[in-house]
């Protein structure tokens, strides 16, 4: 039975009328081969005297044998002489007549009808490109299967070009039910999910249906083994069950039927394989640019590297194209592919260190950014757990994750990943070098959220004292060290302890650092909220005009900094002259 796909048959009656060449274009396992057949069942009957001609062509090897069986079927004059170039003739004989069909199938590999072969014993076979042995677009009627949309355009013109859909729903339900040997345990939900799970992919559902039949399992058995894992979805879109009414040399497994396109791109375009490679290890969905790029890409390279990956329908764009995606089951069968070519470890790791490379500090400005590199962020983080030549990349990566949690209010998973991160500098870096000490920075920042004060005092109060003695008093890390520790017992409201360390930081910053820095300003904040909070109105107040001066002159008297300062003055000058006047 063949599941009459009425939207392809209509474009594709359209489109055979206004042109010579209609190529039906998609990924590998969506029915194009199937619906070439169909169409020439249907063509026949109405024109029983036009010649119905199948080529093969998935390989320089197929095409010419097709040509030489054309030849011998047709007894062609000289189709037996060695001397005579087969190819040739049987491309004259087309283009001789009118009344023919040709079916070119699984046209896939560019270099086969438009490069040139290096050498060969036969030399007139092999020094013109296949595309000099197609029949002129003038006469008869090609139509040609592809998994590479560039075919069609090179050879016909997009307008030429039938993209073949996954299934709709009820098309894959039709399949599934007609395939199903076990009526009695049919289940419509079972289906429904299963067929979502298969991606409305005819060859993926045809598989199924066969594995089901063969092993004599029903719908709901088959789904919950397709439910356990990765590795068992691959083992079966992996199993080869054969299929009569595919061509015999073609692969019968879903993941051995995307192999070929796998192998075909890694031939052609070799950086489209490897992005696709990076794509099977990250998220699958939402993947930007910037992950795929390296340093030595120029942008036409990497346009036309994705531009493969889409004509070969592995990758679809998303977001207007800010991002890419691929399905689960390509991802997957992607995968499986890197294992049979021994280097996924390898990609995993480029993962990790692409995603660290990009992935920003979490502060406000960057919030977009993270929030589209998270995903992949989640993903690649395990792998530093398997690998560790990874943990250089993985804590900084950690680190940032860390602080965007800690900003987005998330506090346990901040903390987690926080305390990954120091215990991987700290084995990587030892305890006293900077980017460990900025570590137990932010977990301390994170203890604070969390309303940990002891544990983050403790830590506070360790970093501090290192930085003292290994960077000396006046270091900016060393500054913002005793703050941190300040705003802790601020928080706690130990206000004489924090305004011992404050004033201390105020005075160094002023020395080193003048009374325009930004820091210097902030810390002068910090210490005047302070003096408020110790009821010392009139130094608080003092300390904030200075302050709102400085960063009026500064930063503008709109700016958002210098407005919240004027504001606090404000609110602390009427606050506090009510309360002079009533006393």
């Amino acid at each position: 039975m063949f599941v009459d796909r009425i939207q392809v048959f209509q474009n594709l009656d359209e489109k055979i009328k206004a042109h010579r060449r209609v190529f039906l274009a998609g990924m590998g396992g969506v029915g194009k081969s199937q619906i070439a057949i169909e169409y020439c069942y249907r063509f026949q009957k109405i024109y029983p005297h036009i010649h119905i001609i199948w080529v093969h062509a998935s390989t320089r090897q197929r095409f010419e044998q097709a040509y030489k069986d054309i030849a011998r079927r047709l007894e062609l004059p000289g189709w037996n002489d060695p001397a005579i170039d087969t190819l040739l003739l049987v491309s004259e004989w087309l283009n001789d007549q009118e009344d023919w069909l040709m079916v070119l199938d699984n046209a896939d590999d560019l270099d086969t009808f438009f490069g040139k072969p290096a050498s060969s014993v036969i030399a007139y076979e092999w020094t013109r490109p296949f595309l000099d042995y197609l029949p002129r677009p003038s006469h008869g009627l090609m139509l040609i299967t592809t998994r590479d949309n560039r075919m069609s355009e090179r050879l016909a013109g997009r307008h030429a070009s039938i993209i073949v859909p996954l299934m709709t729903p009820l098309e894959a339900q039709e399949l599934l039910q007609y395939q199903s040997d076990r009526p009695d345990s049919w289940n419509d939900e079972d289906s429904r999910s299963l067929l979502n799970a298969l991606a409305y992919i005819p060859l993926a559902i045809t598989k199924a249906a066969a594995f089901m039949s063969q092993n004599n399992l029903s719908l709901t058995e088959y789904l919950d083994m397709f439910r356990i894992n990765d590795s068992e979805i691959q083992g079966l879109l992996d199993e080869d069950v054969g299929d009569r009414r595919r061509d015999s040399e073609s692969q019968n497994s879903v993941i051995r039927t995307w192999k070929l396109s796998f192998d075909i791109i890694s031939k052609q375009k070799p950086r489209a394989a490897e992005m696709l490679s990076l794509m099977a290890v990250l998220d699958r969905q939402g993947i930007p640019k910037s992950l795929l790029k390296n340093d030595a890409d120029i942008n036409v390279d990497v346009m036309t590297a994705l531009g493969t990956l889409q004509a070969f329908s592995l990758i679809s764009v998303e977001n207007n194209g800010a991002g890419y995606q691929l399905h689960r089951l390509v991802q997957l069968a992607t995968q499986k592919w890197l294992e049979m070519e021994g280097t996924k470890e390898k990609w995993q790791e480029q993962a990790l260190v692409a995603v660290a490379r990009n992935f920003p500090t979490g502060e406000f400005e960057t919030w977009s950014t993270c929030e589209t590199l998270l995903p992949h962020a989640q993903r690649v983080i395990h792998y530093g757990d398997m690998n560790k030549r990874c943990s250089k990349p993985l804590s900084y990566l950690l680190e940032n994750v860390a602080c965007f949690d800690r900003k987005q209010g998330r506090y346990d998973i901040a903390c987690t990943r926080n305390l990954a991160a120091f215990e991987l500098k700290k084995r990587l870096f030892g305890l006293e070098h900077p980017a460990s000490l900025a570590s137990m920075n932010n977990l301390t920042a994170t203890y604070v959220h969390q309303g940990r004060w002891d544990e983050a005092e403790k830590l506070q109060v360790q970093v501090m004292e290192t930085y003292l003695r290994v960077l000396k008093a006046e270091h900016p890390d060393t500054l913002i060290s005793m703050n941190n520790l300040a705003h802790t017992y601020s928080c706690q409201g130990r206000w004489d302890e924090a305004e011992k360390l404050q004033v201390q930081v105020m005075e160094t910053s002023l020395r080193v650092l003048k009374a325009e820095h930004p820091d210097t300003l902030m810390r002068m904040d910090n210490l005047a909220r302070t003096y408020s909070s110790q009821s010392r109105y009139s130094e608080a107040l003092e300390l904030m005009r200075k302050v709102v001066a400085l960063r009026t002159k500064n930063l503008g008297p709109n700016h958002p900094i210098t407005l919240d300062s004027i504001e606090t003055l404000r609110k602390w000058s009427d606050a506090w002259s009510d309360a002079w006047s009533d006393a």
